[in-house]
């Protein structure tokens, strides 16, 4: 069986001694205010992840200002701490003020880390519950309905049939009304108009009936 070939990146293991490095500089400033045992491991273990959470929050797009806030925190407190460590501060005299830096850091950390996990849920989105048909008994059906016949038909010229336009069917108040709702609900979800065969489909109505409906909603 052949081994397979180990790549080694260079960005990941410069990534490894910098986050190692940066621990080390965590523990040894925690140590020096105080945080002695398995305390003092444990500060830079809540940096690190304080700003992998906040960056995951950044990744995600969703509440970028509290994403930016936090990491930021967390990158303060790493850099505070590798600067700190470089000669600059006697680690055998830590000042009183950094001594309450680092023993209410928990406390920020936790709020930090509560806030980036629970302060940006979504909201249910509603479901989009169908309107019922309308009843059949107040519909007319213009195949069925009787078309009345002028009583001076006799007197008048004959009239090809091409060239007389279709009377549209009476529709009912209540109908267009709900077609009204069906075509602001269309329009809600799709973000454009109804068309006729959509609105006749949604209605369940012939077609002259959804296109005289058509011209009323418009």
């Amino acid at each position: 069986m052949r081994a397979l070939p180990v790549r080694v990146d260079a960005v990941l293991v410069q990534a490894l001694i910098a986050a190692a490095l940066s621990f080390a500089h965590l523990h040894d400033l925690a140590s020096a205010a105080g945080q002695d045992g398995w305390k003092a491991w444990a500060y830079p273990v809540s940096v690190d992840l304080l700003m992998v959470a906040a960056w995951r929050r950044l990744r995600s797009g969703e509440a970028k200002a509290a994403g930016w806030c936090w990491f930021l925190v967390a990158l303060a407190a790493s850099l505070g701490a590798n600067v700190a460590t470089a000669g600059l501060l006697d680690l055998d005299d830590v000042p009183a003020w950094l001594r309450i830096l680092v023993a209410g850091w928990p406390a920020v950390a936790f709020l930090g880390g509560t806030l980036l996990a629970h302060g940006s849920a979504k909201p249910s989105e509603a479901p989009v519950t169908a309107p019922a048909p309308p009843s059949t008994a107040t519909v007319p059906d213009p195949t069925t309905a009787e078309v009345e016949r002028p009583s001076t038909a006799a007197e008048l010229p004959a009239i090809e049939p091409e060239s007389a336009p279709p009377s549209p069917p009476p529709v009912p108040p209540a109908l267009v009304a709900h077609a009204r709702k069906v075509a602001d609900e269309h329009r809600a979800r799709t973000g454009t108009d109804i068309d006729t065969s959509t609105l006749r489909a949604r209605l369940g109505v012939p077609m002259p009936l959804a296109e005289a409906i058509a011209t009323q909603l418009t």
